[in-house]
């Protein structure tokens, strides 16, 4: 059928009655045909900048070259829960994948979940079915992180982790079977660390770091931008956290210059050294040299210093005593007195936000300090410089150079705080980039972590610290 209809068509072209083909003019010997130039589209600078990417791709292929990878951004809804007491977002592990709430902490390096076998202090959350993946393998070695309040413990794994568009196909975690009582906060079921290799209790490579360190990210960063919901009226038990972004910083969540200071050593913790502190507007006598290093730490809720600085910085509020029994190490102070702190890590000088100051009220006229007394030990900083400041910056954790940038928050970021909304809930979106993960070698330390269970519950007498 097709072959007759389309002799019909070229017998109906050609024949005298169809169509008239056009013949060329005749051209005498000699003769030359004037070339005409048409006058080019215009194009704007980013039409340009395609057309000039698309040239030079198209002769690295025509001539045997390679184009660079291809990079990635990816950004993770936050969820904040129990008035700031935690920030956590979503990942995905498996084949098929299925995703659970981790808290997000820069001031350690293992990531960990509870899976089917676990026994204690895991209730109410959702755990880890390794008989559901096609990918997980048990590496049957013993895994085991102690923190202040407790610990968790299980065994080593490794399967496909997904996270903000990220894929890393071997990575190694913690399947726990043992939690210490007060550790996971339902809807929470473990901790993705973000801090360095080097500290890592597994001392396998994060998955951060593994992402970071082969090129996925259009730039080599991690950023934060955390909500304030402590002062709020009405809270819930979840609330919209704000943003974690991979590979790119979100220009409108800040204002300015993003300040970078680099990590003074080798990367462990993600420390700066505090180089000055301002209360009320007056200069504090901080400590110098390693006594000034502080580990910025997302997972933890507070600040905690030497007990000299914290001292120093309730001198100059009048009326402010320290606590006793369950108190001890915090500081209270007249709810009446509005506390201003100004905090520089050797560039500008970063204000904390007077509700950020407060952790809560005991008594119809006395409040509680959100910065306490903290006597770490061995190689541990002696600053850990949690959300109670991080909430009033645009936080970036750089890996190369290995750096911590802040920046001043936009009006953007500010008007997320203390806006009841839904809360994210845990997602499983496309991959865009994927890194292998390498084996590291066994890491040492253990991170100190502080963590505040349940701040809207505070109104009786007792807080619960985690030094995790």
């Amino acid at each position: 059928m097709l072959s007759s209809i389309s002799l019909a068509f070229t017998l109906l072209l050609f024949s005298s009655g169809a169509i008239a083909v056009p013949k060329p003019l005749p051209v005498a010997a000699g003769q030359s045909i004037p070339l005409v130039r048409r006058a080019p589209t215009p194009r704007d600078a980013t039409e340009w900048e395609i057309w000039a990417k698309n040239e030079k791709d198209k002769l690295t292929i025509k001539y045997g070259g390679t184009l660079p990878q291809k990079r990635s951004e990816g950004t993770n809804l936050i969820t904040n829960q129990n008035a700031d007491s935690s920030f956590y977002g979503s990942l995905a592990i498996g084949t098929p994948p299925v995703s659970f709430n981790v808290i997000l902490d820069t001031g350690s390096s293992d990531l960990w979940v509870a899976d089917t076998s676990c026994s204690t202090g895991c209730s109410r959350v959702s755990v880890f079915d390794s008989v559901t993946s096609s990918t997980f393998q048990n590496l049957s070695q013993p895994f085991t992180i102690q923190y202040g309040s407790g610990a968790a413990a299980g065994s080593l794994a490794q399967d496909v982790v997904q996270m903000a568009g990220f894929s890393v196909p071997n990575q190694v975690f913690g399947a726990v079977s043992q939690v210490s009582s007060g550790l996971l906060n339902s809807p929470v079921s473990g901790l993705i660390g973000l801090a360095w290799q080097s500290i890592a209790s597994s001392g396998h490579t994060p998955f951060w770091q593994t992402l970071a360190g082969s090129g996925a990210w259009t730039q080599p960063l991690m950023a934060f931008q955390l909500t304030r919901f402590i002062n709020a009226s009405d809270v819930r038990p979840t609330e919209p956290g704000g943003s974690f972004t991979m590979g790119f910083v979100n220009d409108s969540l800040y204002t300015g210059n993003i300040d970078y200071q680099n990590l003074p050593s080798t990367p462990t913790y993600w420390i700066l050294p505090m180089t000055a502190m301002t209360v009320q507007g007056n200069a504090v006598t901080i400590p110098t040299g390693t006594a000034a290093d502080s580990a910025i730490d997302t997972g933890t809720t507070l600040v905690g210093g030497p007990s000299s600085a914290i001292q120093a910085i309730f001198a100059q509020i009048p009326g402010s005593q320290p606590g006793t029994g369950n108190w001890e190490g915090y500081y209270t102070y007249p709810c009446s007195t509005e506390v201003n702190v100004a905090i520089s890590f050797g560039g500008p000088s970063w204000p904390v936000s007077p509700a950020d100051f407060q952790l809560t009220q005991i008594s119809s006229s006395q409040c509680v300090g959100a910065f306490f007394e903290l006597n770490t030990g061995g190689s541990a900083p002696s600053w850990i410089v949690g959300d109670t400041f991080l909430k009033n910056v645009y936080s970036v954790f750089r890996y190369n150079p290995p750096s911590v940038g802040f920046a001043a928050l936009s009006q953007t970021a500010l008007a997320m705080n203390g806006v009841n909304a839904a809360a994210p809930t845990p997602t499983i979106g496309s991959i865009s980039a994927s890194a292998t993960a390498g084996l590291g070698s066994n890491g040492s330390g253990v991170s100190p972590r502080l963590s505040f269970s349940g701040l809207a519950l505070v109104a009786a007498t007792l807080v619960r610290v985690f030094l995790l």
